[in-house]
């Protein structure tokens, strides 16, 4: 049974203002906190202003603020249930023979609104503030080498045969990696050379290796000032291999995964993060089911320190479950469909029998 326009309309404000409240002040820190960063950062870099780390900070945050979303709903939706229990207004609806599921619905209404506006809206905002953020802070700080820490690697098929490329970073100013090594392979799979290289360029058709180093089984060491590989990779494909899957808008992500894919680049990451944000808005219902399950006592019952304390480490076990899954589709241990909706799905399972045995024993 639905629950009325009216009260279903209060209730959803209810739910509106204390999420955005939430968001709101987590946005707010993340911003200062990174801008204080920043600023540190800035100190010997020529190019910097305060104006420009302001706004470096400023087109980062979404995409910070982007991954707390979740908890932004539980908290928000704990904060919601439990102002309405302290001014006995869920006592007054019980009374008037509305049960838990009924005022609930313009809470799970609401987190799928939010769900799917983060989705189709803020995430491809935030994906474009990344990226203008990654220019920016190439500015301002001068950088031509990017790095993330991890090797860089690729494979390639040619009409030569096949070449496993590494590096370890990329040139933000060209389809360019620094540090590389290469082992090519003949069309039937055998190993045939290993070249080690200050730089590779990609070009059409080629890639061109500067102060290259050329070793193989059966022939001595060659060093070569400029060396070429045949390719079938195009520039704009390397380039789109060096972003970061947050910083793809999520409309565009279907298109990048199969033009990555026609070039035989690896794709699991990509993957994995469109079916996560294509389980958000269950991940978010979810929230709201776990929320509804530590904050529906009455206040004049007591132990709310505890509810609160409870809705905490739901969340908590709720982040790790997703970060694990995560890791386990990233590394292709399970597929990205099953890491992506297994917290979701779970997550709502767990808070709806939760929601079962107190409500309806």
């Amino acid at each position: 049974m639905l629950i009325g326009r009216t009260l279903g309309f209060y209730f959803a404000r209810q739910f509106v203002k204390t999420i955005f409240i939430v968001f709101a002040t987590v946005f707010a820190l993340v911003y200062t906190l990174d801008f204080v960063e920043l600023m540190r950062r800035a100190g010997d870099a020529e190019n910097a202003t305060t104006g420009l780390v302001a706004t470096l900070a400023l087109f980062r945050t979404p995409a910070i603020a982007e991954q707390v979303m979740p908890f932004a709903v539980l908290f928000g939706s704990m904060a919601a249930l439990l102002q309405l229990s302290r001014k006995l207004e869920l006592v007054v609806a019980r009374a008037a023979g509305i049960s838990a599921w009924q005022f609930l619905q313009p809470g799970l209404f609401v987190a799928l609104l939010i769900g799917v506006g983060s989705v189709t809206a803020y995430n491809p905002l935030s994906a474009h503030l990344k990226q203008r953020a990654a220019s920016l802070e190439n500015k301002i700080f001068s950088r031509t080498t990017q790095s993330s820490g991890k090797a860089i690697w690729l494979r390639q098929k040619s009409q030569d045969g096949y070449a496993v490329i590494r590096a370890d970073g990329s040139r933000t100013d060209a389809a360019a990696l620094v540090g590389v090594t290469v082992y090519t392979f003949d069309l039937e799979g055998s190993f045939t050379h290993r070249i080690e290289a200050k730089e590779a360029a990609l070009h059409e058709g080629f890639w061109e290796l500067r102060d290259a180093r050329v070793l193989s089984a059966t022939e001595e060491p060659e060093s070569h000032e400029r060396y070429l590989i045949a390719s079938h990779l195009q520039p704009s494909q390397l380039r789109q291999s060096f972003i970061d899957p947050d910083s793809v808008p999520f409309w565009e992500l279907r298109e990048t995964i199969q033009r990555m894919e026609r070039a035989a680049l690896n794709t699991t990451a990509y993957k994995l993060h469109y079916d996560i944000l294509m389980a958000r808005p269950l991940l978010f219902i979810a929230m709201v089911f776990v929320a509804a399950s530590v904050s529906l006592r009455f206040f004049r019952f007591g132990g709310v320190a505890m509810m609160v304390l409870g809705g905490v480490a739901a969340g908590f076990m709720l982040y790790v479950a997703t970060e694990l899954m995560a890791e386990l589709g990233a590394s292709g241990i399970i597929s990205s469909v099953v890491a992506a909706w297994f917290p979701a799905v779970v997550g709502s399972l767990l808070g709806t029998l939760a929601l079962l045995y107190q409500e309806d024993g």
